[in-house]
């Protein structure tokens, strides 16, 4: 049983599809591929949407080859689906219509590196932790860590942040500049390398989040950072998710420079130290990480522990080691894999929402009490220094009443943080799934003004079609 998705996109014609294909297979040869297995893995999702393979896989090494499927695609209106590593929450790598996928994979080159000015230039196949590899002999890296091991195109194409997003911003404070494969097949130059501009439109901007529905992105300029000289990794328990949450809102408050602060509710530390052979007290718990000079680090953690304190924390451990924070974050980034192992067999959903940080400790609490009276399991782990926490739902998917109270809780979730001021996504996007809460948060005139930008920039319709913007 899958969650039900919004959208009635048109197939093209069959005609047209087989001559497309027939072009591509002139044009690419063996890296043109239409088995089932290939296309399948080409759609698949890590949520309960359903799979909605394309009708073929084009492998791509260079950007002329994204600017030929684009132009034969253009030719006979057959949908363009672009594809990174496939790690995306709501279906953004799905075919609703069928059509081309362009896998990204290969254009894994770092173009070049200017480690004077902090910024580099990549392919959108290139992933974060090859990135952060090829730089670490040159005293900067990419600070942008969404958990998966994404690559820099997808992260820019869906908006993503992450565990260092408190500190250094997300993709949309971290790319300079883009090069885009548009509708005709032709590049547009978005921006160049110097750090701020008054040229024009923003169109860098417009394009990353757009989830490839306006363009296909073929060459990054991002910004880099120093690494820094002292990196402490540091945890506290707390007896109330309320108490974290007050204890994250006066840290921000008061300018403690925190580079990363992430909420782990009781339910979640438990998974955690199953999964990851930990042995966390088993109560709410902060993972914050800190980053400057030996002093600095020493103040801010000193800083944080008294906050700590005020609002019920207890026992405050921090460490520089760089094996002891490694062991520490990776139990975070397997928060997913952890909360699977809970309940061999069920179906995960991660979910997320944001709310202006003094909603906070209002939001998740609430939350909890949701899942508590629809009795429900769903870790929640959070971002939590700018308002972001997630939910991962654990269901049968064969269980009806289950799945329902499952799809009620996500529903009331979005409301609530909607009614706090807040998004439906913080970082996961619209995609397929989100689209239904747009016009709540946003109104009509901003969805009708992306539909007149989707036209502008994609007539045919043919980037990604059925993603962000809702089907008339």
């Amino acid at each position: 049983m899958a969650m039900t998705i919004s959208g009635n996109e048109k197939r093209p014609e069959p005609l047209a599809l087989a001559s497309a294909v027939e072009a591509l297979a002139a044009r690419f040869g063996n890296r043109l591929i239409t088995s089932h297995a290939v296309r399948e893995q080409h759609a698949h999702t890590t949520t309960w949407l359903p799979t909605q393979p394309p009708d073929a896989v084009v492998m791509a090494q260079e950007t002329a080859d994204i600017q030929d499927v684009v132009r034969i695609c253009a030719k006979h209106t057959v949908p363009v689906i672009a594809f990174g590593t496939g790690t995306s929450l709501e279906g953004q790598v799905n075919a609703p219509a069928g059509g081309i996928c362009i896998d990204l994979h290969d254009m894994n080159k770092v173009l070049a590196v200017h480690a004077d000015d902090l910024d580099c230039v990549i392919q959108p196949g290139v992933t974060r932790k090859a990135l952060n590899e090829h730089l670490r002999d040159q005293g900067v890296f990419f600070p942008i860590d969404p958990g998966a091991d994404a690559s820099l195109g997808g992260m820019a194409s869906t908006r993503a942040s992450g565990t260092n997003a408190v500190r250094y911003g997300t993709m949309r404070d971290n790319v300079l500049a883009l090069k885009v494969v548009r509708g005709d097949g032709e590049i547009i130059t978005t921006g160049t390398r110097a750090k701020k501009s008054s040229a024009g439109y923003d169109l860098t901007h417009l394009f990353v989040g757009a989830e490839g529905t306006l363009g296909i992105i073929s060459e990054l300029t991002i910004k880099l950072r120093g690494i820094p000289e002292t990196i402490a990794a540091a945890a506290c328990s707390f007896e109330t998710v309320r108490g974290a949450c007050q204890a994250t809102i006066l840290a921000i408050q008061t300018g403690i420079p925190v580079a990363r602060i992430e909420l782990l509710n009781a339910e979640q530390v438990r998974a955690c130290n199953s999964y990851s052979k930990l042995t966390l007290p088993e109560t709410p718990l902060l993972l914050l990480e800190f980053h400057g000079s030996a002093n600095e680090v020493a103040e801010q953690s000193k800083n944080f522990k008294e906050i700590a304190g005020e609002c019920g924390g207890g026992d405050f451990t921090w460490t520089t080691k760089p094996e002891d924070r490694t062991k520490l974050w990776q139990a975070r980034h397997d928060a997913y894999w952890s909360v699977k192992a809970l309940r061999p067999g069920a179906g995960v959903v991660a979910t997320d929402v944001c709310v202006p940080i003094s909603r906070l400790a209002d939001c998740v609490t609430e939350t909890e009490e949701d899942l508590k009276r629809l009795n429900l399991l769903s870790p929640i782990v959070g971002h939590v220094g700018d308002g972001n926490f997630h939910c991962s739902l654990v269901c049968d998917v064969d269980n009806a009443d289950e799945m329902a109270r499952g799809e009620d809780f996500m529903h009331r979730l979005v409301e609530r943080a909607q009614a706090m001021g807040g998004t439906c996504t913080g970082e996961h996007g619209i995609g397929q799934g989100k689209q239904k809460y747009l016009k709540a948060e946003l109104g009509d005139e901003a969805i009708d003004a992306m539909r007149a930008l989707k036209k502008a920039l994609d007539p045919q319709n043919i980037f990604n079609p059925g993603k962000i913007v809702p089907t008339v």
